[in-house]
């Protein structure tokens, strides 16, 4: 995203110098010169808030997928621990029963 944002800044300032520098330097009356400067000037404002909001809704959307990414790897790496502690318990439980088994032995002796 930064060198897209750079990118789109440095094409915008481009432009908006371009057309300074020709407005500046074609033959017009002053009062002419400043109201294409203003109405310029104006144009690449309305464009650059285009752009950041259009930068903006591109970074939220790439924030929703990425959390909703996020979720989706969190739900299956607990699904998955779940699923071991479940095979640990199942086999402690065993080895419980194995001893209590070994237990009873020693205990009718």
């Amino acid at each position: 995203m930064g060198k897209e944002s750079s990118t789109l800044l440095g094409i915008l300032a481009g432009t908006a110098i371009g057309v300074t520098l020709g407005i500046l330097f074609a033959p017009d009356k002053g009062s002419n010169t400043r109201q294409r400067i203003a109405d310029e000037a104006g144009n690449a404002r309305d464009k650059m808030s285009e752009s950041a909001h259009h930068l903006r809704d591109k970074v939220a959307d790439t924030v929703s997928n990425k959390k909703e990414d996020f979720d989706h790897q969190l739900e299956a790496i607990v699904s998955n621990v779940s699923h071991k502690t479940e095979d640990i318990i199942t086999s402690l439980e065993q080895k419980l029963s194995d001893l209590k088994a070994k237990n009873k032995k020693f205990q009718k002796s």
